[in-house]
């Protein structure tokens, strides 16, 4: 019996993606200022419960007198845009070329395996930071250098659980009664390997939201015109003793993104996964 998806890991993780969501899907309705305003008169103010604190300003301002609390929340925009478009489009190519390698074996798995190791052999970062030089800023370039750099992940992973699943007697016997290829893959194959897929799927999304904070605060992310944590962080650094917020609150966001994503992942994985649910029976 599969365990109930009301596990304490999901609920916190859902919880916490669920607020990244509501925060970057209603920026302009939450942020109380333009998030590019300017107000060199306001400039490095503390948060409202500190000293000095102004309620119009709830995290304060950074050196340019811009609030945190409104470019906060549209940084969650581009955060969230990047976790799930960059995660889904990397398990697309990462799964696809798992269950053709695993599934057929042989020269074809062989040489997947090899350009796998390749890949892998790069540092991520660096790749990342090379592509990008490459590609050039923008949000859509950043999608498309974590999906060529990360697609080795679910490649990797996914391959080693194809690999034992497609010798599974179920499995067997769906090729002896006439199945095709693909058939076999899409209802025998696919279905037992979901939980781990899922898993994955949710750890990129939190690694992608790291990937996009570095490039950015680089600046080679998104285009200046956009705000990113990233480049929050790389603002607030020269200022982190008059105005800490302007650089921990961005920090503080990143974590939690992270943190929700892999709460939410490890739960899917012990709800979903039998083979857990059977060892705690």
């Amino acid at each position: 019996m599969i365990a109930p998806l009301r596990s304490a890991r999901v609920v916190a993780g859902l919880l916490i993606v669920l607020l990244m969501l509501v925060c970057a899907l209603g920026a302009p309705w939450l942020a109380s200022h333009d998030p590019d305003e300017q107000d060199l008169v306001a400039m490095l103010l503390p948060a409202v419960w500190q000293q000095g604190g102004d309620w119009a300003h709830l995290l304060g301002t950074d050196g340019l007198g811009r609030d945190v609390a409104s470019r906060l929340l549209y940084g969650a925009r581009v955060a969230m845009l990047v976790a799930g478009t960059a995660s889904l489009g990397a398990a697309v190519v990462g799964a696809s070329l798992a269950y053709v390698a695993g599934y057929l074996g042989g020269w074809v798995d062989w040489v997947i395996g090899r350009a796998i190791d390749v890949w892998m052999s790069f540092p991520p970062v660096i790749l990342s930071l090379i592509l990008m030089t490459g590609l050039g800023t923008g949000a859509r370039n950043v999608i498309l250098a974590i999906v060529l750099v990360d697609w080795t992940r679910f490649c990797r992973v996914l391959r080693a659980e194809v690999i034992v699943t497609a010798h599974r007697d179920y499995v067997t016997a769906a090729r002896l009664s006439g199945f095709s290829h693909v058939r076999t893959v899409l209802r025998e194959i696919v279905p037992a390997t979901v939980p781990l897929l899922v898993t994955v799927l949710t750890l990129e999304m939190g690694i992608a939201v790291v990937v996009e904070a570095i490039l950015s605060f680089v600046g080679l992310g998104v285009k200046s015109s956009q705000i990113a944590w990233g480049q929050m962080i790389a603002d607030g650094r020269d200022a982190v003793y008059q105005a800490p917020l302007a650089l921990l609150a961005p920090v503080g966001a990143i974590f939690l993104a992270v943190a929700g994503f892999n709460l939410l992942g490890d739960g899917l994985r012990r709800s979903l996964d039998v083979r857990m649910v059977e060892g705690r029976e």
